[in-house]
């Protein structure tokens, strides 16, 4: 069964008379017992942290997506990434970390568990089985993140897991850039794939939400004892409009990842541009191991210009119509950054120009291209 058909019908209820077609909202904190010997049991949910049904229907989109044996749902991107890393972690404990990883993840790592007495050591993205040489006797997870944030490189997630699996040390994958649609971490040997599903999977910018997929359920077992230790919970309503996106997923999926395309060639004959970073674009340094890995692109890349002031980038990204400036990405609307300011790399050297993100929504490519070459013309 292909993607598509697949979530317009998981987690449906069964008909019957005037049916619903998606699971109802239980919106509860108290739960209530018949019988107060049942108030104790461990098979069953005692209290409405612990999720509901809807949550139940978002946690099976999870794992059919990513084909998981759990999956833990958090208030959003970042909390997923922390709980994936607070499962494994402790005291004394070394983490290698893709020196590309999402800036807020670095920062956890860097100012919250280094206070914890948890050493967290940067690695180049492009390692690869390399990796070994890093390895220490208390290294206990390996963080990946491919394409790498705001860089773009391409990890080698079946060496790299390869490996950490001779070790006994556990990988986790962000994940969000291709949705789970055109990479799948746990095919390859990850232990864990996070997902921000405030971006594509809710689709819509009005939703926070995160999601740890794990490979076994054992690992799904750890997992979900930290969350509760943690206290993380999401809200009912927010996890029917997850469950919503996934309905629509696919279809607008494609149609930002055809636009990224189109937008990401476009960009790379102009004069203004130095490099093109999109994983599906030849000349991107680790286009054969996307090609190997993956099944398709997403609808976000980089873009360095040749070298251009500050102040000129500025104009540039002021001068766009229809991309919004605003972080994240997924959602319907187009948006627009600038790198420069938030870069922080340990490997790769500096960069030959100003790095712009591009994340393309849903409006007609044609429209985006003809907005980006008008604010090009303008300023540069």
């Amino acid at each position: 069964m292909k993607k598509e058909t697949e979530f317009a019908h998981i987690a449906r209820p069964k008909p019957d008379k005037g049916t619903a077609v998606n699971p109802g909202i239980t919106r509860a904190s108290t739960l209530l017992f018949e019988q107060a010997q049942n108030l104790y049991r461990t098979d069953m949910r005692t209290y409405g942290r612990h999720g509901s049904a809807i949550h139940d229907a978002v946690e099976s989109c999870f794992n059919a997506l990513e084909g998981g044996e759990g999956t833990s749902l958090t208030p959003s991107g970042l909390s997923a990434c922390t709980l994936a890393i607070l499962s494994v972690a402790k005291a004394g404990d070394h983490i290698l970390m893709t020196d590309s990883v999402y800036g807020p993840t670095r920062y956890f790592c860097q100012k919250f568990l280094a206070g914890m007495g948890v050493e967290t050591e940067h690695y180049d993205p492009r390692i690869g089985a390399n990796i070994k040489g890093l390895i220490r006797r208390n290294t206990s997870l390996i963080i990946m993140e491919t394409p790498g944030s705001l860089t773009f490189e391409i990890q080698d997630i079946p060496a790299i897991c390869g490996v950490a699996r001779t070790y006994d040390i556990a990988t986790m994958v962000d994940n969000t850039w291709s949705a789970g649609l055109t990479l799948n971490p746990l095919a390859l040997g990850a232990d864990m794939s996070i997902h921000s599903a405030t971006k594509y999977i809710s689709g819509h910018s009005d939703i926070m939400f995160g999601a740890v997929v794990s490979r076994t359920g054992n690992i799904a077992d750890k997992v979900t004892r930290t969350r509760k230790y943690l206290g993380y919970a999401t809200s009912p309503d927010d996890a029917y409009q997850v469950l919503r996106g996934f309905r629509t997923l696919n279809t607008r999926f494609r149609q930002q990842e055809r636009s990224a395309q189109k937008l990401a060639e476009w960009l790379s004959t102009r004069n203004e541009v130095e490099q093109v970073l999109h994983p599906s674009v030849p000349d991107h340094p680790d286009h054969a191991l996307w090609r190997r890995d993956f099944t398709g692109g997403a609808c976000l890349f980089g873009v360095i210009l040749k070298p251009r002031s500050q102040g000129q980038v500025i104009a540039f990204i002021n001068r766009l119509r229809y991309f919004g400036i605003g972080y994240s990405y997924g959602g319907y609307e187009s948006v627009v950054i600038h790198c420069d300011p938030q870069l922080d790399r340990r490997f790769g050297g500096k960069l030959p120009g100003p790095l712009i993100r591009f994340g393309c929504g849903l409006e007609n490519v044609n429209d985006m291209i003809a907005d980006v070459e008008q604010a090009l013309g303008h300023v540069f």
